[in-house]
């Protein structure tokens, strides 16, 4: 294929744009990666809805109401998982997102009765999917982001986890990706899944092995985070976040449809951008869980 200098430039700008907005929204503060993930959010359920519309026409049918009030439900979870100090008068903005959870559970339920004289059972299995997939997983983010600073085993040593397990992880997995791409390109031989034909064993296991190499060393070295830690939180990403990439893929096959979105042009949608996270992070929130209970 020729090189095309245009979608060079236009892929250059928004890899360039997509960065910094990351890096703004992952580093700031608490509440600017509230603003990024809450973005992030409702981009991938608005995503989400036109495949699984594409895959299923019904589902095209289900009410404004329905297709909204998930999102925001998925969006209540987020705010609820998100473990702050911030109060609302009597109620912390975690207690808030609680009773607005619930309370918005059963208006959605009873709209679905009283509108449709009976539940779309179809519809809210989509629902339910996209809750799990997306809002879960993103609150489970959020969740990650407040824990706390607590300390090593070495005496006056301290890891924030809230703050470097997030970068941690989506280093992981950039990293995993580009040199999966590059060991594949030079050795490369043996097809890694029909769902993504350009996938190789070769790239999958030699980009899995540098990321957790990388990751792992660089996070002892300079954060002093245990190797066993990192070899998890690494190895998560390595292999569930290309579970992740392949599972979006697979919704895309069945959508008939080469890319989840348009928002950044060159790259695809928040779901082609963000798919392997989406899966990973649950998995990675259950690591420190069991570590650190």
């Amino acid at each position: 294929m020729a090189f095309n200098v245009q979608t060079f430039k236009t892929r250059a700008v928004t890899a360039i744009v997509f960065v910094a907005v990351m890096l703004a929204g992952l580093l700031i503060n608490q509440w600017s990666f509230f603003l990024l993930f809450s973005i992030i959010h409702f981009g991938c359920w608005m995503e989400y809805q036109k495949l699984v519309g594409r895959i299923d026409e019904a589902y095209n049918n289900t009410s404004f109401i329905h297709k909204y009030g998930v999102m925001v439900l998925g969006w209540f979870l987020m705010i609820f998982l998100f473990r702050n100090n911030y109060r609302i008068g009597n109620n912390t903005l975690s207690g808030l997102g609680w009773y607005l959870m619930l309370l918005l559970s059963v208006v959605l339920l009873a709209t679905e009765v009283v509108f449709k004289k009976q539940l779309n059972m179809k519809a809210l299995g989509y629902s339910v999917v996209g809750l799990l997939y997306i809002s879960l997983s993103w609150a489970l983010m959020l969740n990650i982001k407040a824990l706390p600073e607590l300390p090593l085993k070495e005496p006056g040593l301290y890891f924030d986890y809230g703050f470097y397990t997030p970068l941690i992880l989506i280093a992981a997995i950039w990293i995993n990706d580009t040199m999966a791409y590059i060991v594949g390109s030079f050795i490369g031989k043996t097809p890694f899944s029909s769902i993504s034909p350009k996938k190789t064993w070769e790239g999958t296991i030699g980009g899995a092995l540098l990321a957790i190499a990388v990751v792992t060393t660089g996070s002892y070295y300079w954060l002093h985070l245990p190797v066993a830690t990192g070899i998890g939180i690494s190895a998560i990403a390595a292999v569930v976040g290309t579970a992740g990439d392949l599972l979006e893929s697979k919704i895309k096959r069945m959508a008939n449809v080469k890319d989840s979105g348009s928002i950044m042009p060159g790259h695809g949608g928040f779901l082609d951008r963000f798919d392997s996270l989406l899966l990973a992070t649950p998995f990675v929130w259950l690591l420190l869980w069991f570590l650190l209970r």
